[in-house]
């Protein structure tokens, strides 16, 4: 039983579901310029949640022959003969339909829209067709991620402005340097199953460059949320000194491709995320302009 329990919870990805309720939790907070009502903030963590890990438990259902080629993945759930397929979609369906309901409810239907196309995003456009077929998947596909703060400022507001725009395009383009980090650690499973991830495509050298590429521009967008004015100076001086880090790294993976170089990039680039969007929720809950 409790095998059981902790198979269906690995199937919502836990870990990525963390990171993307910070950036949910903290465009509402913004967006609230404190702490939103106790219904909106449930529907938020609740109905997050409840999304994320739906549509987990759906990438689980449909790539389960990638994963079981992939060393990294062969011994998840469903490749591992743990869980039965159904039991994954049938699981995926209710928790998206659920979170659905509670963003529906509790917040308003503009933010349950969003939640439900960021998994349908995530799954139809980015699982099935992109990353199967172009080594820009993570590319396009990663602006399933960026759902979150759209998420997050619409049940708050009942709508979506420039602050909230600036959030989902900082988390866009995040997500490739975060993730061509990763791959090119994992360049040789990546190649075992067939999958066109950057590095298998085009070479180390030129995904270097292009987490570089990213990152300055990833850079200059956290910058651009400043002109809003809905966040002040401690905002800017932490994101200035977080980009700068983030760009310290990605120069030493350019010029040093060793694994250990690429992991250190991945790794900080997780607290990257985490720390500019606690700041967003701090600076934005203070006023400080």
């Amino acid at each position: 039983m409790k095998r059981a329990l902790l198979d269906y919870l690995a199937l919502t990805k836990p870990r990525i579901i963390t990171l993307l309720l910070i950036t949910a939790v903290a465009s509402a907070f913004l967006a609230a310029r404190g702490l939103p009502s106790w219904p909106v903030l449930a529907a938020v963590l609740g109905g997050g949640t409840l999304a994320a890990g739906g549509a987990g438990a759906l990438n689980h259902y449909l790539e389960r022959d990638l994963d079981g080629m992939m060393l990294r993945t062969r011994q998840r759930p469903l490749p591992g003969q743990r869980i039965s397929p159904r039991s994954a979609l049938l699981f995926g369906v209710a928790l998206n339909l659920a979170a659905f309901i509670l963003f529906a409810t509790l917040a308003n239907l503009l933010s349950a829209a969003l939640a439900l196309a960021g998994t349908l995003f995530y799954l139809l456009v980015y699982t099935r067709w992109l990353k199967r077929s172009t080594p820009q998947n993570i590319v396009i596909g990663g602006a399933a991620g960026a759902f979150p703060p759209l998420v997050g400022w619409a049940a708050v507001t009942g709508g979506l402005s420039l602050p909230a725009l600036y959030l989902f395009a900082i988390v866009f383009f995040w997500t490739p340097p975060h993730f061509w980090a990763l791959a090119l650690l994992l360049r040789e499973d990546y190649a075992r199953a067939g999958i066109p991830m950057l590095p298998v495509v085009q070479g180390e050298r030129a995904t270097a460059w292009q987490i570089l590429l990213y990152t300055l521009v990833l850079v200059a967008l956290s910058l651009l949320l400043f002109t809003t004015r809905v966040l002040g100076w401690v905002y800017l001086a932490s994101a200035l000194a977080l980009g700068a880090l983030f760009v310290f790294y990605a120069v030493q993976l350019l010029l040093d491709l060793r694994p250990a170089r690429a992991r250190r990039l991945y790794m900080y680039s997780l607290l990257y995320l985490g720390l500019l969007f606690a700041v967003v929720m701090l600076d934005g809950s203070l006023n400080l302009l």
